[in-house]
């Protein structure tokens, strides 16, 4: 009953924190939703779940802010296929055109930034930039979704920066290679499927912006790679430009189709604002990196575990519950797989099966095989940015270990020790009596303090009895020779 009150004020603070923060950012999309004509946000690193969710709520403020172009200034080596469609499927029935924009010199447009570029209303690179590498990988078939399903597949980061040695001729195939007919000869069945969807994807967005359809194939197929000058002759981008400004000169007066509807873009004496990432995207971004999220969810596990060992201590099961369900939620935004993250609880598991019933070390081995096993399978991609470090599964295998193993059993073994202090403590203990017993009643000593006792057998002074039960203030005995009979 005496928990009741700090889990009510816990639960007070974070319900308190959560509406503050909601506030702030009402107050701060209040704030920026002020009449302007050209918003822009910069994009750089991986396409992840926060950057979608940022990406689709600029987008949506823009809309309702009455902005007449919003600029995505795009450096990427790609991303997960799922969050890639969802900034795509916002871009194409968002009534706000989206330009955007391959800077500054020297990023890229790889990957997931190429579909991007294809979707958008107005596609521009600044020089020394690339784009391509748009080869779907095939998720690792460990149970975290299909195509579209469960994350998604990500796309893998070949010929990363690379415009030399990887150009296009005039049909689908690349100077120096195999023709596009013997490339899917040693794909399988799966692998030919991921690339026909991929393929069929962006050429869909290149006939809608009326950009070169068979270039889009080749940098799915091919894994080709363009800079900015050569994407700019081939039709696959629409302007090159130094800065943003220059790319909005040359994009002023363009036609484009917004949601099916022709629009002029009149963008003379535009008013820029910066978008800057609000508290939201930040927490996402922290919560949604994979190494991250797998502490979390590490955290909650041993804090729900040390809470059920020892109850009543109420941080570790505050702690552990609120880490648990963060990293839950992460997880299901990041492609996990399934068969990896039942791995590690079946890990844990053995574990403490281990702590509870000694083995010697066979169920505990297994355990630290299996947890170290499913974190290596829990994220089901091969993109770079969404693995989780192998010296981290390392240091916190070696953590498991000693958590479940040493630190469980020693609180097992404490919990099952004999009570010597308190009440608990006297019985089946030795005390003297005093005095002679007069009806059964008298008093004994025992550990050092004189307590009334009462016995169903006579008892003389100076006798050794034996502590059977503490009640109240009163201990029941019997002599020594008989107290176990």
């Amino acid at each position: 009953m005496r928990m009741v009150p700090r889990w009510v004020l816990y639960l007070c603070l974070l319900m308190l924190g959560s509406f503050l923060l909601l506030a702030a950012q009402a107050q701060e999309t209040e704030n920026r939703a002020g009449p302007a004509d050209v918003w822009v946000m910069t994009l750089q690193g991986p396409i992840g779940p926060a950057v979608s969710d940022w990406f689709t709520r600029t987008l949506s403020d823009a809309e309702e802010a009455g902005a007449n172009l919003l600029v995505l200034e795009l450096d990427t080596p790609g991303g997960l296929d799922s969050s890639m469609r969802d900034m795509i499927q916002a871009i194409l029935n968002s009534d706000v055109p989206v330009a955007t924009y391959v800077t500054p010199r020297g990023a890229r447009a790889a990957s997931a930034g190429t579909y991007l570029l294809y979707a958008s209303h107005i596609a521009a690179m600044a020089p020394a930039t690339n784009l391509g590498s748009a080869t779907p990988v095939q998720i690792g078939g460990g149970g975290g979704g299909g195509d579209d399903e469960g994350g998604g597949m990500p796309f893998s980061l070949q010929n990363e920066g690379s415009t030399e040695g990887a150009q296009e001729s005039e049909g689908d195939s690349v100077e120096g290679q195999a023709p596009e007919t013997e490339a899917p000869d040693n794909r399988s069945a799966m692998e030919k499927k991921v690339v026909n969807d991929a393929v069929a994807y962006i050429r869909g967005l290149a006939e809608l912006r009326g950009r070169n359809a068979d270039w889009a194939e080749a940098a799915v197929r091919e894994a080709v790679n363009l800079s900015s000058s050569e994407a700019l002759e081939r039709n696959v981008i629409d302007i090159r430009a130094d800065t943003v400004t220059d790319m909005l000169e040359q994009a002023d007066g363009r036609e484009v189709d917004v949601n099916g509807v022709m629009r002029t873009l009149n963008l003379k004496d535009h008013k820029l604002v910066r978008v800057e990432k609000d508290w939201r995207t930040e927490f996402l971004s922290v919560i949604t990196n994979p190494s991250v999220a797998y502490i979390l969810m590490l955290v909650g596990i041993y804090g729900l575990i040390l809470e059920f060992y020892n109850p009543g201590m109420g941080v570790p099961g505050v702690v552990g519950g609120i880490s648990l369900l963060v990293a839950l939620y992460a997880l299901q935004m990041l492609p996990i797989s399934y068969v990896g993250l039942g791995l590690i609880l079946l890990g844990i598991g053995l574990m403490a099966v281990e702590a509870f019933s000694p083995s010697f070390g066979i169920l505990g081995g297994g355990g630290a095989v299996s947890f170290i096993v499913g974190s290596i399978m829990l994220m089901d991609t091969d993109v770079p940015a969404y693995q989780i470090a192998m010296p981290l599964i390392a240091a916190l295998a070696v953590t498991t270990v000693v958590i479940m193993v040493f630190v469980v059993r020693m609180a097992l073994q404490a919990w099952n020790a004999t009570i010597v202090t308190g009440q608990e403590g006297m019985e089946n203990t030795t005390a003297v009596a005093i005095h002679d017993f007069d009806n059964g009643r008298g008093r004994v000593r025992v550990l050092g303090e004189i307590w009334q006792a009462e016995s169903e057998e006579p008892i003389r002074e100076n006798d050794i009895v034996r502590v059977l039960e503490v009640r109240g203030l009163t201990l029941r005995v019997k002599p020594e020779g008989q107290a176990n009979v």
